[in-house]
Protein backbone atom coordinates (compact mmCIF):
# COMPACT_ATOMS: atom_id res chain seq x y z
CA UNK A 1 0.00 0.00 0.00
CA UNK A 2 2.77 2.44 0.94
CA UNK A 3 4.61 1.63 -2.30
CA UNK A 4 1.46 2.33 -4.34
CA UNK A 5 0.96 5.67 -2.59
CA UNK A 6 4.62 6.52 -3.09
CA UNK A 7 4.49 5.66 -6.79
CA UNK A 8 1.30 7.66 -7.26
CA UNK A 9 2.81 10.69 -5.54
CA UNK A 10 5.98 10.38 -7.63
CA UNK A 11 3.93 10.37 -10.84
CA UNK A 12 1.91 13.33 -9.56
CA UNK A 13 5.08 15.36 -8.93
CA UNK A 14 6.38 14.51 -12.39
CA UNK A 15 3.14 15.50 -14.13
CA UNK A 16 2.91 18.85 -12.32
CA UNK A 17 6.43 19.85 -13.40
CA UNK A 18 5.04 21.32 -16.62
CA UNK A 19 3.09 23.82 -14.51
CA UNK A 20 5.81 24.71 -12.00
CA UNK A 21 8.74 24.57 -14.44
CA UNK A 22 10.77 22.92 -11.66
CA UNK A 23 12.12 19.49 -10.79
CA UNK A 24 9.34 18.79 -8.29
CA UNK A 25 10.77 15.45 -7.18
CA UNK A 26 14.08 17.09 -6.26
CA UNK A 27 12.29 20.05 -4.69
CA UNK A 28 10.03 17.85 -2.57
CA UNK A 29 12.66 15.27 -1.61
CA UNK A 30 15.46 17.63 -0.62
CA UNK A 31 13.34 20.71 0.00
CA UNK A 32 11.26 18.67 2.41
CA UNK A 33 14.29 18.19 4.64
CA UNK A 34 15.36 21.81 4.53
CA UNK A 35 11.85 23.13 5.09
CA UNK A 36 11.21 20.64 7.88
CA UNK A 37 14.45 21.73 9.50
CA UNK A 38 13.46 25.36 9.20
CA UNK A 39 10.05 24.66 10.68
CA UNK A 40 11.73 23.01 13.65
CA UNK A 41 14.07 26.01 13.82
CA UNK A 42 11.04 28.32 13.92
CA UNK A 43 9.51 26.27 16.71
CA UNK A 44 12.75 26.39 18.70
CA UNK A 45 13.12 30.14 18.11
CA UNK A 46 9.52 30.56 19.22
CA UNK A 47 10.09 28.64 22.47
CA UNK A 48 13.22 30.67 23.09
CA UNK A 49 11.31 33.91 22.49
CA UNK A 50 8.54 32.85 24.88
CA UNK A 51 11.17 32.10 27.53
CA UNK A 52 12.89 35.46 27.08
CA UNK A 53 9.56 37.31 27.02
CA UNK A 54 8.43 35.77 30.30
CA UNK A 55 11.69 35.34 32.22
CA UNK A 56 13.55 38.56 31.37
CA UNK A 57 12.49 42.17 31.53
CA UNK A 58 12.36 44.11 28.25
CA UNK A 59 15.37 46.16 29.32
CA UNK A 60 17.50 43.12 30.17
CA UNK A 61 16.53 41.40 26.93
CA UNK A 62 17.38 44.56 25.01
CA UNK A 63 20.84 44.56 26.61
CA UNK A 64 21.28 40.89 25.69
CA UNK A 65 20.40 41.58 22.03
CA UNK A 66 22.70 44.59 21.99
CA UNK A 67 25.68 42.54 23.18
CA UNK A 68 25.02 39.82 20.62
CA UNK A 69 24.77 42.48 17.91
CA UNK A 70 28.18 43.89 18.88
CA UNK A 71 29.66 40.42 18.81
CA UNK A 72 27.86 39.51 15.58
CA UNK A 73 29.63 42.27 13.66
CA UNK A 74 32.95 40.61 14.53
CA UNK A 75 31.87 37.61 12.44
CA UNK A 76 32.81 39.68 9.39
CA UNK A 77 36.39 38.51 9.97
CA UNK A 78 35.42 34.84 9.55
CA UNK A 79 35.06 35.11 5.74
CA UNK A 80 31.46 33.96 5.56
CA UNK A 81 31.67 33.78 1.76
CA UNK A 82 33.64 30.55 2.09
CA UNK A 83 30.41 28.70 2.86
CA UNK A 84 28.71 29.72 -0.40
CA UNK A 85 31.88 29.05 -2.40
CA UNK A 86 32.20 25.61 -0.78
CA UNK A 87 28.64 24.65 -1.74
CA UNK A 88 29.40 25.59 -5.33
CA UNK A 89 32.72 23.68 -5.39
CA UNK A 90 31.43 20.56 -3.65
CA UNK A 91 28.50 20.41 -6.09
CA UNK A 92 31.16 19.95 -8.79
CA UNK A 93 32.90 17.17 -6.86
CA UNK A 94 35.75 19.40 -5.63
CA UNK A 95 35.56 18.84 -1.88
CA UNK A 96 39.02 20.03 -0.80
CA UNK A 97 37.52 23.39 0.19
CA UNK A 98 36.08 21.59 3.23
CA UNK A 99 39.61 21.45 4.64
CA UNK A 100 41.10 24.65 3.27
CA UNK A 101 37.90 26.57 4.03
CA UNK A 102 38.04 25.50 7.68
CA UNK A 103 41.69 26.51 8.04
CA UNK A 104 41.17 29.81 6.24
CA UNK A 105 38.12 30.73 8.34
CA UNK A 106 39.99 29.79 11.51
CA UNK A 107 43.00 31.93 10.57
CA UNK A 108 40.96 34.99 9.59
CA UNK A 109 38.74 34.54 12.62
CA UNK A 110 41.72 35.38 14.81
CA UNK A 111 41.41 38.95 13.54
CA UNK A 112 37.91 38.96 15.02
CA UNK A 113 39.40 37.82 18.32
CA UNK A 114 41.89 40.69 18.28
CA UNK A 115 39.08 43.14 17.50
CA UNK A 116 37.01 41.75 20.39
CA UNK A 117 39.94 42.11 22.78
CA UNK A 118 40.50 45.67 21.57
CA UNK A 119 36.81 46.49 22.09
CA UNK A 120 36.90 44.96 25.59
CA UNK A 121 39.88 47.15 26.53
CA UNK A 122 38.12 50.21 25.11
CA UNK A 123 34.90 49.67 27.10
CA UNK A 124 36.87 48.85 30.24
CA UNK A 125 38.85 52.09 29.90
CA UNK A 126 35.52 53.96 29.63
CA UNK A 127 34.32 52.47 32.91
CA UNK A 128 31.78 50.13 31.29
CA UNK A 129 31.56 46.97 33.40
CA UNK A 130 28.88 45.23 31.29
CA UNK A 131 30.62 44.63 27.94
CA UNK A 132 34.32 43.72 28.49
CA UNK A 133 33.85 40.17 29.80
CA UNK A 134 31.31 39.10 27.10
CA UNK A 135 33.70 40.48 24.48
CA UNK A 136 36.59 38.45 25.91
CA UNK A 137 34.41 35.33 25.84
CA UNK A 138 33.70 36.05 22.18
CA UNK A 139 37.42 36.51 21.48
CA UNK A 140 38.07 32.94 22.63
CA UNK A 141 35.06 31.37 20.88
CA UNK A 142 34.55 33.15 17.56
CA UNK A 143 37.28 31.62 15.32
CA UNK A 144 36.40 27.98 16.02
CA UNK A 145 32.66 28.59 16.23
CA UNK A 146 32.44 30.11 12.75
CA UNK A 147 35.11 27.95 11.09
CA UNK A 148 33.24 24.80 12.07
CA UNK A 149 30.16 25.93 10.14
CA UNK A 150 31.89 24.75 6.97
CA UNK A 151 30.37 21.31 7.57
CA UNK A 152 26.89 22.62 6.69
CA UNK A 153 28.19 24.00 3.39
CA UNK A 154 29.80 20.66 2.54
CA UNK A 155 26.59 18.73 3.26
CA UNK A 156 24.59 21.23 1.18
CA UNK A 157 26.97 20.87 -1.76
CA UNK A 158 26.69 17.08 -1.54
CA UNK A 159 22.88 17.47 -1.45
CA UNK A 160 22.79 15.59 1.87
CA UNK A 161 19.97 17.82 3.04
CA UNK A 162 18.51 15.21 5.38
CA UNK A 163 21.80 14.91 7.27
CA UNK A 164 22.29 18.67 7.21
CA UNK A 165 18.82 19.17 8.67
CA UNK A 166 19.30 16.53 11.37
CA UNK A 167 22.60 18.03 12.50
CA UNK A 168 21.08 21.51 12.50
CA UNK A 169 18.08 20.43 14.59
CA UNK A 170 20.24 18.70 17.20
CA UNK A 171 22.52 21.74 17.33
CA UNK A 172 19.62 24.12 17.90
CA UNK A 173 17.76 21.96 20.39
CA UNK A 174 20.82 21.52 22.61
CA UNK A 175 22.07 25.13 22.40
CA UNK A 176 18.66 26.74 22.94
CA UNK A 177 17.88 24.20 25.66
CA UNK A 178 21.05 25.30 27.41
CA UNK A 179 20.07 28.98 27.14
CA UNK A 180 16.54 28.37 28.46
CA UNK A 181 17.93 26.32 31.34
CA UNK A 182 20.30 29.17 32.15
CA UNK A 183 17.35 31.61 32.13
CA UNK A 184 15.63 29.60 34.85
CA UNK A 185 18.79 29.67 36.95
CA UNK A 186 20.05 33.21 36.45
CA UNK A 187 19.20 36.53 34.84
CA UNK A 188 22.86 37.58 34.76
CA UNK A 189 23.99 38.67 31.28
CA UNK A 190 27.51 37.32 31.82
CA UNK A 191 26.28 33.77 32.32
CA UNK A 192 23.75 33.99 29.49
CA UNK A 193 26.46 35.10 27.05
CA UNK A 194 28.84 32.42 28.34
CA UNK A 195 26.29 29.66 27.80
CA UNK A 196 25.50 31.00 24.33
CA UNK A 197 29.08 30.92 23.08
CA UNK A 198 30.24 27.76 24.83
CA UNK A 199 27.27 25.73 23.57
CA UNK A 200 27.47 26.99 19.98
CA UNK A 201 31.24 26.54 19.72
CA UNK A 202 31.22 23.00 21.11
CA UNK A 203 28.30 21.86 18.96
CA UNK A 204 29.58 23.43 15.73
CA UNK A 205 32.96 21.77 16.12
CA UNK A 206 31.40 18.44 17.09
CA UNK A 207 29.40 18.32 13.85
CA UNK A 208 32.40 19.47 11.81
CA UNK A 209 34.45 16.60 13.23
CA UNK A 210 31.58 14.13 12.74
CA UNK A 211 31.15 15.20 9.10
CA UNK A 212 34.88 14.86 8.46
CA UNK A 213 35.01 11.32 9.90
CA UNK A 214 31.72 10.04 8.48
CA UNK A 215 31.81 11.44 4.93
CA UNK A 216 35.57 11.79 4.37
CA UNK A 217 35.59 14.63 1.82
CA UNK A 218 38.03 14.13 -1.05
CA UNK A 219 41.08 16.36 -1.48
CA UNK A 220 40.23 17.57 -4.99
CA UNK A 221 40.19 21.33 -5.11
CA UNK A 222 39.59 24.27 -7.41
CA UNK A 223 42.35 26.83 -6.88
CA UNK A 224 39.82 29.59 -7.59
CA UNK A 225 37.46 28.62 -4.75
CA UNK A 226 39.15 30.47 -1.89
CA UNK A 227 39.75 33.56 -4.04
CA UNK A 228 36.09 33.54 -5.05
CA UNK A 229 35.16 33.05 -1.40
CA UNK A 230 37.12 36.14 -0.43
CA UNK A 231 35.20 38.15 -3.02
CA UNK A 232 31.92 36.88 -1.59
CA UNK A 233 33.15 37.70 1.91
CA UNK A 234 34.07 41.22 0.88
CA UNK A 235 30.57 41.63 -0.51
CA UNK A 236 29.12 40.41 2.79
CA UNK A 237 30.93 43.02 4.92
CA UNK A 238 28.12 45.50 4.40
CA UNK A 239 25.61 42.71 5.02
CA UNK A 240 27.10 42.03 8.46
CA UNK A 241 27.08 45.73 9.27
CA UNK A 242 23.42 46.13 8.25
CA UNK A 243 22.47 42.91 10.04
CA UNK A 244 23.54 44.32 13.41
CA UNK A 245 23.90 48.08 12.99
CA UNK A 246 20.14 48.54 13.19
CA UNK A 247 20.01 47.07 16.70
CA UNK A 248 23.05 49.00 17.85
CA UNK A 249 21.57 52.30 16.64
CA UNK A 250 18.18 51.53 18.19
CA UNK A 251 19.83 50.75 21.52
CA UNK A 252 21.92 53.91 21.33
CA UNK A 253 19.14 56.34 20.41
CA UNK A 254 15.98 54.95 22.04
CA UNK A 255 17.15 52.40 24.61
CA UNK A 256 17.05 48.65 25.36
CA UNK A 257 13.29 48.38 25.95
CA UNK A 258 12.50 49.66 22.43
CA UNK A 259 15.12 47.30 21.03
CA UNK A 260 13.25 44.45 22.70
CA UNK A 261 9.96 45.60 21.09
CA UNK A 262 11.62 45.69 17.67
CA UNK A 263 13.26 42.27 18.20
CA UNK A 264 9.87 40.66 18.78
CA UNK A 265 8.35 42.53 15.82
CA UNK A 266 10.87 41.03 13.38
CA UNK A 267 11.13 37.60 15.00
CA UNK A 268 8.65 35.73 12.79
CA UNK A 269 9.28 37.64 9.52
CA UNK A 270 12.98 36.81 9.85
CA UNK A 271 12.14 33.12 10.31
CA UNK A 272 9.93 33.22 7.21
CA UNK A 273 12.79 34.81 5.30
CA UNK A 274 15.04 31.99 6.49
CA UNK A 275 12.60 29.40 5.15
CA UNK A 276 12.51 31.26 1.85
CA UNK A 277 16.30 31.18 1.84
CA UNK A 278 16.18 27.38 1.68
CA UNK A 279 15.20 27.77 -1.96
CA UNK A 280 18.63 29.23 -2.69
CA UNK A 281 20.34 26.36 -0.90
CA UNK A 282 18.42 23.93 -3.10
CA UNK A 283 18.89 26.00 -6.25
CA UNK A 284 22.65 26.61 -6.27
CA UNK A 285 23.75 22.98 -6.84
CA UNK A 286 21.16 22.62 -9.63
CA UNK A 287 21.94 25.97 -11.25
CA UNK A 288 25.67 25.18 -11.19
CA UNK A 289 25.01 22.27 -13.54
CA UNK A 290 22.78 24.18 -15.99
CA UNK A 291 23.85 26.29 -18.94
CA UNK A 292 23.14 30.01 -19.07
CA UNK A 293 20.76 29.43 -21.97
CA UNK A 294 18.64 27.00 -19.92
CA UNK A 295 18.53 29.40 -16.98
CA UNK A 296 17.64 32.39 -19.13
CA UNK A 297 14.78 30.51 -20.79
CA UNK A 298 13.02 29.47 -17.56
CA UNK A 299 13.98 31.89 -14.79
CA UNK A 300 11.32 34.58 -15.24
CA UNK A 301 8.47 32.04 -15.25
CA UNK A 302 9.68 30.81 -11.86
CA UNK A 303 10.07 34.40 -10.67
CA UNK A 304 6.41 35.28 -11.30
CA UNK A 305 5.16 32.11 -9.62
CA UNK A 306 7.27 32.90 -6.57
CA UNK A 307 5.97 36.48 -6.61
CA UNK A 308 2.37 35.23 -6.45
CA UNK A 309 3.19 32.87 -3.57
CA UNK A 310 4.99 35.66 -1.72
CA UNK A 311 1.97 37.96 -2.04
CA UNK A 312 -0.31 35.32 -0.52
CA UNK A 313 2.09 34.79 2.41
CA UNK A 314 2.27 38.53 3.12
CA UNK A 315 -1.53 38.96 3.17
CA UNK A 316 -2.07 35.92 5.41
CA UNK A 317 0.61 37.09 7.82
CA UNK A 318 -0.90 40.57 8.19
CA UNK A 319 -4.28 39.02 9.03
CA UNK A 320 -3.08 36.35 11.46
CA UNK A 321 -0.25 37.97 13.42
CA UNK A 322 -2.37 40.14 15.82
CA UNK A 323 -4.07 37.02 17.20
CA UNK A 324 -0.72 35.24 17.50
CA UNK A 325 0.74 38.02 19.66
CA UNK A 326 -2.35 38.20 21.87
CA UNK A 327 -1.92 34.53 22.71
CA UNK A 328 1.86 34.16 23.03
CA UNK A 329 3.38 37.62 23.53
CA UNK A 330 0.76 39.74 25.31
CA UNK A 331 3.49 41.90 26.86
CA UNK A 332 4.61 42.93 23.37
CA UNK A 333 1.35 43.88 21.62
CA UNK A 334 3.01 47.15 20.64
CA UNK A 335 5.18 45.08 18.28
CA UNK A 336 2.23 43.96 16.12
CA UNK A 337 1.90 46.95 13.79
CA UNK A 338 5.65 47.08 13.28
CA UNK A 339 5.62 43.37 12.42
CA UNK A 340 2.79 43.76 9.89
CA UNK A 341 4.76 46.38 8.00
CA UNK A 342 8.11 44.61 8.33
CA UNK A 343 6.73 41.51 6.56
CA UNK A 344 6.79 43.61 3.37
CA UNK A 345 10.55 43.02 3.30
CA UNK A 346 9.65 39.60 1.91
CA UNK A 347 8.89 41.37 -1.39
CA UNK A 348 12.47 40.81 -2.55
CA UNK A 349 12.31 37.04 -2.03
CA UNK A 350 11.38 36.10 -5.64
CA UNK A 351 14.48 37.94 -6.89
CA UNK A 352 16.73 35.97 -4.52
CA UNK A 353 16.45 32.98 -6.87
CA UNK A 354 18.07 35.13 -9.55
CA UNK A 355 20.74 36.09 -7.01
CA UNK A 356 21.41 32.37 -6.53
CA UNK A 357 22.05 32.19 -10.28
CA UNK A 358 24.72 34.87 -9.96
CA UNK A 359 26.39 32.80 -7.22
CA UNK A 360 26.15 29.51 -9.11
CA UNK A 361 27.80 31.03 -12.18
CA UNK A 362 30.40 32.97 -10.13
CA UNK A 363 29.27 36.30 -11.61
CA UNK A 364 31.35 38.60 -9.42
CA UNK A 365 30.32 41.90 -11.02
CA UNK A 366 26.59 41.22 -10.65
CA UNK A 367 27.06 39.97 -7.10
CA UNK A 368 29.03 43.05 -6.11
CA UNK A 369 26.48 45.42 -7.62
CA UNK A 370 23.42 43.62 -6.21
CA UNK A 371 24.85 43.35 -2.70
CA UNK A 372 26.98 46.45 -2.24
CA UNK A 373 24.46 48.96 -3.61
CA UNK A 374 21.60 47.57 -1.52
CA UNK A 375 23.57 47.24 1.72
CA UNK A 376 25.20 50.64 1.35
CA UNK A 377 21.77 52.20 0.76
CA UNK A 378 20.43 50.42 3.82
CA UNK A 379 23.24 51.76 6.01
CA UNK A 380 22.64 55.32 4.81
CA UNK A 381 18.92 55.00 5.53
CA UNK A 382 19.67 53.57 9.00
CA UNK A 383 21.92 56.47 9.92
CA UNK A 384 19.43 59.07 8.66
CA UNK A 385 16.07 57.61 9.75
CA UNK A 386 16.69 55.75 13.04
CA UNK A 387 17.82 58.79 15.09
CA UNK A 388 14.76 60.72 13.87
CA UNK A 389 11.96 58.15 13.70
CA UNK A 390 13.23 55.25 15.82
CA UNK A 391 11.64 51.89 15.03
CA UNK A 392 9.53 53.31 12.19
CA UNK A 393 12.64 54.76 10.61
CA UNK A 394 14.35 51.38 10.77
CA UNK A 395 11.40 49.52 9.25
CA UNK A 396 11.09 52.12 6.49
CA UNK A 397 14.77 51.59 5.68
CA UNK A 398 14.37 47.79 5.56
CA UNK A 399 11.32 47.84 3.29
CA UNK A 400 12.92 50.43 1.03
CA UNK A 401 16.08 48.36 0.72
CA UNK A 402 14.04 45.27 -0.17
CA UNK A 403 12.26 47.12 -2.98
CA UNK A 404 15.61 48.39 -4.26
CA UNK A 405 17.05 44.85 -4.17
CA UNK A 406 14.10 43.51 -6.16
CA UNK A 407 14.43 46.00 -9.02
CA UNK A 408 18.24 45.99 -9.07
CA UNK A 409 18.49 42.20 -9.42
CA UNK A 410 15.84 42.19 -12.16
CA UNK A 411 17.78 44.89 -13.99
CA UNK A 412 21.08 42.97 -13.75
CA UNK A 413 19.41 39.78 -14.95
CA UNK A 414 18.40 41.50 -18.20
CA UNK A 415 22.09 41.34 -19.19
CA UNK A 416 22.53 37.71 -18.12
Amino acid sequence: MMNKIGNWFYRFLRKTQKYTGTDNVYLFRDGFWLTSGQMVSMAIAFLSAVAFANLLSAETYGNYKYILSLLGILAVFSLDGIRAATIQAVARGLEGSFYTGFKTKLKWGLLGSLAAIGAAIYYWSKGNNLLPIPLLIAAVSLPLMYASQISGAFLGGRKLFGVQTLYGIINQVVSVGAIITALFITKNLFWLITVYFVSHTFLNYFFYFLTKIKFQPNKKEDAKTIGYAKHLSLMSVLNYITLYLDKILLFTFIGPAQLAIYSFAVLIPEQINNIAGNLNTLAIPKLTQKSREEIKANMMKKFWKLALLTGVIIVLYIIIIPYFFKIFFPKYLSSVTYSQVFILTLISFPASLIGATFQAKMMKKELYLSKVIVHFSRIILFVILIPIYGIWGLITAEVGASVLSLFLILFLFRKF
